[in-house]
């Protein structure tokens, strides 16, 4: 399937994708880092886990902000220099949150981050799905999809290598690295064939195509709401549930990461490819279900080796379904708004989903500890939902992208499947 997919590209066409990959694959990076070290900043700052997770509710809350300015940003002023300025934006801020003095001005960075983040992931899928072959799509979006757990399998690495030495506060420096993604993409990636200046500049406002399809809009904040849950609700805590309640070694904790993360990239680009054939909507629900029957083994096993074949079986699944979320907003997306349609709606649901790691760590609390009944409670009642939600909605397939011209604007065909 990748060999098909691959055939017949362009070298600006696999640059675009590699770009694109890397952004999304080391703004995972960075956030991720904050997850291995919750414990760690609690301990330095004398506050409990739970309000450290304020931190990662705030990013992600903020992230709409950035989805809709810097796709705003994307739709009027072209795909490439808003992904340079996002990806500057975040190493910045994320090599500044190893410097916060107190747990108060790490919360105002890490909201400052997720402003930057909730900014990549539109623009960037966008500028992909834009330029490549049609028949390229689902594998790309699996691909790039496949980016976030690769961004949470480097800082995995980094955690279980370098923090003895350098800290939470070290890991977040690392973070700035991802600042030299700007320069490969200044001097290799084009510009999207289907963005135009002329054209973005008649369409006129982005809000004014969104409320034209309020209801679409509507509805996709939600499924990406349930979505959220399920990749969060199954990934940010996971590493607190292993040091805390198994009192597993860091060691022990990024190798069962790694795991984990191998299980997503291989799920995401899997099902992503399968889409491709059988359709987005019926592999989203198939995926999702499918990791019902690997809760048991992922939450409430004893034995580590256990524990990381169920972690690896649910990462499988929940990216499996998220692997095929780039490609299905993008198709559903109107063509004079999809630098900004994609990622807002995609961010959206993040919002609505950001208390979850704050409601994951008050379950555990509720529960005297057990963090794995509430990782169980928020996977297995999602999956079902995302199931139904998924069922109930439209498809649009291999829609036609139309390619840059003043004074259009166009929606896309969608067809049920």
């Amino acid at each position: 399937m990748a060999i098909a997919a691959l055939s017949g590209w362009t070298n600006e066409q696999k640059h675009v994708v590699a770009a694109s990959f890397l952004g999304w694959s080391l703004d995972a990076f960075d956030f991720f880092l904050l997850v291995f070290v919750l414990k760690d900043i609690a301990a330095e700052f004398h506050t409990d886990i739970s309000n450290v997770t304020l931190a990662i509710l705030l990013t992600l809350a903020m992230r709409p902000v950035g989805a809709f300015v810097f796709g705003r940003a994307a739709d009027r002023f072209g795909r490439r220099p808003a992904l340079m300025v996002d990806i500057l934006l975040y190493s910045v801020l994320e090599f500044a949150s190893g410097f916060a003095p107190n747990l108060t001005v790490l919360i105002v960075l890490r909201a400052l981050y997720g402003i930057a983040m909730g900014g990549e992931w539109g623009v960037g899928a966008s500028l992909t799905m834009e330029t490549i072959p049609p028949h390229a799509r689902g594998f790309v979006s699996g691909l790039l999809q496949s980016g976030y757990p690769a961004g949470y399998f480097m800082a995995s690495i980094v955690y279980g290598v370098l923090f003895p030495y350098i800290g939470w506060r070290g890991m977040f420096m690392v973070g700035v690295i991802p600042a030299l993604l700007v320069l490969y993409i200044r001097r290799t990636v084009p510009e999207s064939p289907s963005w135009s200046k002329q054209a973005a500049v008649e369409r006129g406002g982005t809000l004014a195509v969104l409320k034209s399809h309020w209801r679409l809009a509507i509805y996709a904040v939600v499924l990406m709401t349930a979505l959220n849950f399920f990749s969060h609700g199954t990934q940010d805590i996971y590493p607190t549930f292993l040091q805390e309640q198994h009192k597993l070694t860091p060691h022990v904790v990024s190798i069962i990461a790694v795991i984990y993360n191998i299980g997503a990239i291989c799920g995401g680009i899997l099902f992503g490819s399968l889409s491709e054939r059988f359709g987005r909507r019926r592999c989203i629900i198939i995926a999702a279900l499918l990791s019902l029957p690997a809760i048991p083994l992922w939450a409430f096993a004893s034995n580590p080796v256990v524990l990381a074949v169920g972690a690896f079986l649910i990462q499988f699944t929940v990216q499996g379904a998220w692997g095929i979320v780039p490609v299905h907003l993008n198709e559903l997306s109107p063509d004079t708004a999809r630098g900004t349609f994609p990622g807002f709606v995609y961010q959206l649901g993040n919002l609505l989903a950001s208390v979850n790691a704050t409601l994951q760590a008050g379950l555990a609390k509720h529960f005297g500890g057990d963090y794995g009944l509430a990782l169980a409670i928020v996977a297995g009642t999602v999956a079902i939902i995302i199931a139904a939600l998924t069922a109930a909605g439209t498809e649009a397939k291999g829609v036609v992208f139309t390619q840059a011209e003043p004074t259009t604007a166009r929606g896309p065909q969608i067809t049920t499947a």
